[in-house]
This record gives C-alpha cells, sequence and structure tokens, in this order.
C-alpha cells in the first residue's frame, strides 16, 4: 500500500503524482505494464466520449469525460519522464508557446479583427513553424489517423486554401457527378476492383462539395445516421402495431412508410431546434 493523503480538491499536479504512484515499483500491476502502444485505443474513446458529452449538453459528464483524457495525456507525458524524454511540465510548455506564438494579435502588436483573418495568420505561422514550403507538405501533414471523411475534407481545405480554379463549387459538383458515373459504370461491368476506387473517389468528392458548402461532412453523416436509425426504428414501431414483420412489406409499403417517418422526424427535430 502507499499512502496517499486525501483532499477536497486536487490539481494536475496531484494527477501527474498518482499516475508516477501507479506506475511506480509498489503502484499497480496493469498500469506498470502500459505502453503508449497498449493504451493508444483509450485516448481515441475517451475523446470521443469528451464529443458525445458535448452533443448531449450535459456540463457533468463533459467534466467526468474530460478527466479521463487529461488522464490519457498525464499517462503517455509519464512514459516518456520514465525515458527521460520528456516531462508533462515540457508538454504545457510547448503549448503554452505554441498559443503564444499564434496569437501575435492578443500578445505582440500583429492586427488581426476578424475571426478570418486570425484563421489566416494562425496557417501561415503554422507552416513556417513546421517548416512546410509546398502545398503537398501541408496535405501530407494531415494526421492519416484521422476519421476517413473528415481527412477528406480537411485536405480538401488545404488543398482549396489559394481558390484554386478546379475546386469551385460548379467543378466540385460536376467531379461528384463524373464520379456516380463511373461508380455507375464499375458496378454494371461487376468489376470490384474499380468498384471500390470508385465508391473512394466519389466519397472523397462529397467531402469536397462538402467543404466547398461550408458544411462539416463528419457531423452532416452523423446526423443523417442518426436520423437514418430514427426513421428505421418508426417503421418497425409500426409494423409492431400492425402485428407484421418488416420483410412482409412490399417496396412501395417501405417507401412510403419512411417517407412519412422521415417527415415527422424532421419537423420534430426542425421544431426542436427552433
Amino acid at each position: 500500500m502507499i499512502p496517499y493523503e486525501m483532499k477536497d480538491r486536487y490539481t494536475i499536479n496531484d494527477l501527474a503524482e498518482i499516475v508516477m504512484l501507479l506506475r511506480s515499483k509498489d503502484g499497480c500491476p496493469w498500469d506498470k505494464e502500459q505502453t503508449h502502444e497498449s493504451i493508444r485505443s483509450g485516448l481515441i474513446e475517451e475523446t470521443y466520449e469528451v464529443i458525445e458529452a458535448i452533443d448531449q449538453k450535459d456540463p457533468e459528464l463533459l467534466r467526468e469525460e474530460l478527466g479521463d483524457l487529461l488522464l490519457q495525456v498525464v499517462f503517455h507525458a509519464q512514459l516518456e519522464q520514465e525515458q527521460n524524454s520528456f516531462t508533462l511540465d515540457d508538454v504545457c510548455t510547448d503549448i503554452c508557446k505554441k498559443m503564444i506564438l499564434r496569437h501575435p494579435h492578443v500578445f505582440s502588436t500583429t492586427q488581426a479583427d476578424t475571426t478570418e483573418e486570425v484563421l489566416k495568420n494562425w496557417e501561415e505561422i503554422k507552416e513556417e513553424s513546421k517548416h512546410q514550403t509546398t502545398r503537398t507538405q501541408t496535405l501530407e501533414s494531415v494526421a492519416k489517423t484521422l476519421p476517413a471523411l473528415m481527412r477528406a475534407q480537411k485536405v480538401n481545405k488545404r488543398a482549396a486554401k489559394n481558390d484554386l480554379h478546379f475546386l469551385c463549387n460548379e467543378s466540385v459538383l460536376a467531379s461528384v457527378t463524373e464520379c456516380k458515373n463511373a461508380l455507375e459504370y464499375a458496378m454494371h461491368m461487376e468489376d470490384q476492383v474499380q468498384i471500390e476506387r470508385a465508391m473512394g473517389e466519389l466519397l472523397f468528392c462529397c467531402a469536397g462539395m462538402a467543404q466547398q458548402l461550408g458544411i462539416q461532412a463528419e457531423q452532416a453523416l452523423t446526423d443523417t445516421t442518426n436520423q437514418f436509425i430514427q426513421c428505421f426504428g418508426a417503421v418497425e414501431d409500426t409494423c409492431m402495431r400492425e402485428n407484421r414483420p418488416l420483410e412482409s412489406l412490399s417496396r412501395s409499403e417501405w417507401i412510403d412508410l419512411w417517407q412519412k417517418s422521415k417527415h415527422s422526424i424532421e419537423e420534430e427535430n426542425d421544431h426542436a431546434a427552433g
């Protein structure tokens, strides 16, 4: 047993000490065995749980999930401290320096009166600090581990930074249509390799279209998926009330029930949002 003072309130320094003790000789067997790789998935899961708490507008849940996410940060920093690589203080130092450097309109004499000017300065400073001298380098720096749709939109955004003419609304929409046609042809030819390639290109073009329209593709797809589940549930509830299985519906019956459910759910959602 490791004696530890119980307090009414703790700080991030206390958390760092607790993690260090858990990793110590007399600490927790499980914690001592962990590596960056073994807890990698936990970092992803905790991040999504924070997002879910935000979406639910639940402050208590958000407070808890932010703590879980912070634990992940502290744990990874502790692993590196044990290797004499860097410490949690080094992590805090780096991010503080970055925030000061990338906000010259606050901490220096640079003028930036609008959000657009702030973002422009941020990107320019970021590229300079990361020694990115070509557009390709800025595209390659988008994390490959991002959700595919989110990464596609971010790559599209960076590619279009200088308003390239082939990335205008009309051109992107034409590309979506072209990819759709290519997918239909590949399906007609029953060419699985080409089907997969065409589907990927269609999804990428749709992400680009979302970027051009100022829509967050990841959120739009999440909302649509949620609505799909709601509609499916509504159709199934109707069938259960009528004491008939889903598979007994004809195509026309299914479409009719689906459209009615979709319209009703959209009205409810619009009312709740308004």
